[in-house]
């Protein structure tokens, strides 16, 4: 039973009362409140232990079901699709699991300024887009209204190494920045990996003043002969050695698709997305 902020769950001899709060990272806790509705008669205290260890079972069980069940879920949008010519892209394995497609998003290039909204977290990538040896990718990110699709910030940023893209052996690594001062950097090997946990603070990084205020991120991945590097607003903000990318269960290789990738229910805007090749001092302008 749901009431207001509480559920109530009532099973033989126990009424369990379960009061949900909602911190700004956006994950439900569980505060539990326990009843035995058979009173322990005196001298007799096996009635309360059972109650106590149902209990206990009880609220584990809730304790790992309740966050997942309330986590955000995506949101289709209208009119999705790919609206780039030459542009592709591909869901998360998570979000196809859950019945998501690529038209679920929507990925369109208007007056030279890529535009995204999700829908499932998505990468979008041009197949001709792509880079070896020594070299940078850069882009830059805005939100005109921080955490307009949702209750707490998601990430956007850049891909590198895609390899196998589009298909269930899909590899990549991507640095992405949140509008709350925060980034991560993480790849698909093709089981996902973190080199940053699930994330990680930095103060080059820009935070929006509010819900629904403008930021925006300027982000380049560097690949030298031994690191990978990402930068965010001019700042280095991560060096990862090339072993704890590339290897068994990690990318095959720094070189390969670059791309760009949105988490879920965000809407943004990027300009200025091209690479440079490091050695050759060359730069590939792709957006028009």
């Amino acid at each position: 039973m749901v009431s207001n902020d509480s559920v109530w769950l009532d099973l033989p001899g126990v009424s369990i009362k379960y009061k949900m709060t909602k911190p700004n990272f956006g994950r439900l806790f569980v505060v539990p409140r326990l009843k035995c509705l058979n009173p322990v008669p005196p001298g007799r205290s096996r009635g309360f232990i059972m109650c106590r260890n149902f209990f206990s079972v009880v609220i584990i069980s809730a304790m790992i079901a309740i966050p997942v069940a309330a986590q955000d879920e995506s949101k289709a949008v209208s009119d999705g699709g790919v609206y780039a010519e030459g542009w592709t892209g591909q869901v998360d394995p998570g979000e196809a699991e859950r019945g998501n497609v690529l038209e679920n998003a929507k990925f369109s290039l208007e007056d030279g300024v890529f535009h995204v909204t999700t829908g499932p977290t998505t990468s979008y990538w041009n197949p001709e887009n792509t880079a070896s040896g020594t070299y940078t990718v850069m882009a830059t990110f805005s939100e005109a209204e921080y955490m307009s699709m949702s209750n707490h910030p998601h990430p956007y940023g850049i891909f590198i190494g895609g390899n196998d893209m589009g298909t269930k052996d899909q590899t990549l690594l991507y640095c992405a920045a949140y509008g709350n001062g925060s980034f991560i950097v993480r790849g698909f090997g093709p089981e996902p990996f973190r080199l940053n946990g699930r994330r990680e603070s930095n103060d080059a990084i820009n935070k929006a003043d509010d819900t629904g205020k403008p930021v925006t991120q300027s982000i380049a991945v560097t690949v030298t002969d031994d690191s990978v590097l990402c930068a965010i607003n001019g700042t280095t903000v991560g060096t990862y050695a090339k072993s704890d990318v590339v290897g068994e269960g990690k990318l095959t290789s720094t070189d390969g698709v670059y791309g760009i990738r949105f988490g879920h229910n965000t809407s943004g805007t990027v300009t200025g997305f091209h690479s440079m090749n490091e050695k050759k001092n060359e730069s590939s302008q792709d957006g028009p």
